[in-house]
């Protein structure tokens, strides 16, 4: 009996220590999208897998819609403390550095997404992106990309040709160069702006996001043109947190946030690719013009995005991202070495 008491009360220290040694992390995430939109709905799945997979030692509080700070400022957000990560992209940062573009979306360069997370993993990206995030105060955890956008616009955009005078809402870096170089007037706006935007004819148009998060948007109660397969951009959107945060989470809670971005990766490309498909059949039975671009025009424009290129990057990190990009595009025959 006094032997059974023994275990018992040996069982019940090692059971205790085992929970006081337990190690909990608990975040805070901004993502620009709305929880009624794809994108934010498979935030949502991102959050439940990495909180299931540990157990509900990983809580995550995610602020959907910007409703913490504006989009463009999540970044500062999260490297300052006010969040601990950040979940939206890296092209809003091209004000402190070109090479964000570059980390975020070489416009025109990769035909899929998954051409793009092949650099991500197998070329070297991840390191190279990491780099530039610790400069800031951040680690970067992945990417999720949803595939090319497609425009949204009041006036047809067939090709290169009907960018002139065409007033639209652009994201900030790269983009504004490009379609100012064609004609167009770009203005950056944050993303929950854009419907307004439409509605009352401040723009003509929006580079938001693909078919189906457009639609989530509303952007096609208003905007009837719209072009199909998309080509102009293919933003991945990141999960970055603040370093410190990073480096004090055990290491099975980092490996359970990447892995379950890669999850989050496959799904997001898998169901756009699907929806967008959909969505562009939806759309046509409901009376809004989808341009499919011919090749001459698609030309036009991969010219304007290349000497943007150039014209971009400015910085050494700008210039090393913009090289890694190429040299992999070249590597895999999907870019001539001209």
């Amino acid at each position: 009996m006094k032997a059974n008491k023994l275990l018992a009360v040996a069982t019940a220290l090692t059971v205790g220590a085992s929970a006081l040694s337990a190690q909990t992390t608990t975040l805070r995430i901004q993502t620009h999208f709305s929880p009624e939109t794809l994108s934010g709905q498979l935030a949502e799945k991102y959050v439940n897998d990495v909180m299931e997979m540990s157990g509900g030692d990983i809580a995550i509080e995610m602020f959907y819609s910007s409703s913490v700070v504006k989009s463009a400022e999540t970044f500062d957000a999260a490297a300052t403390g006010i969040l601990d990560c950040d979940m939206t992209g890296g092209a809003y940062q091209t004000g402190k550095n070109p090479a964000f573009q570059f980390a975020g979306d070489l416009m025109g360069g990769y035909s899929n997404p998954y051409q793009q997370m092949a650099w991500l993993l197998h070329g070297g990206g991840r390191d190279a992106v990491n780099d530039l995030y610790n400069g800031h105060n951040m680690e970067f955890v992945g990417w999720w990309i949803p595939g090319p956008e497609s425009l949204a616009s009041t006036r047809p955009i067939r090709g290169v040709e009907d960018f002139k005078d065409w007033k639209f809402r652009s994201p900030p870096g790269m983009a504004t160069l490009v379609f100012k170089n064609l004609g167009a007037s770009p203005i950056v706006m944050d993303f929950n702006e854009i419907f307004t935007a439409l509605e009352t004819g401040i723009i003509d148009g929006a580079d938001a996001a693909n078919l189906t998060n457009n639609i989530g948007l509303g952007l096609y109660d208003i905007a009837e043109h719209t072009n199909y397969p998309g080509f102009h951009s293919m933003p991945a959107d990141h999960l970055a947190c603040r370093k410190d945060v990073w480096d004090a989470m055990p290491a099975s809670h980092k490996k359970i946030m990447e892995v379950a971005m890669d999850s989050l990766a496959l799904h997001n490309a898998t169901i756009n690719e699907v929806k967008n498909a959909q969505n562009a059949k939806m759309l046509r039975d409901k009376g809004v013009n989808l341009y499919e671009w011919s090749p001459e025009e698609l030309g036009k424009f991969r010219d304007a995005v290349k000497s943007g290129w150039e014209e971009f990057a400015t910085t050494p990190e700008a210039k090393a991202l913009l090289a890694s990009h190429v040299e992999f595009l070249v590597g895999m025959g999907a870019m001539s070495a001209d």
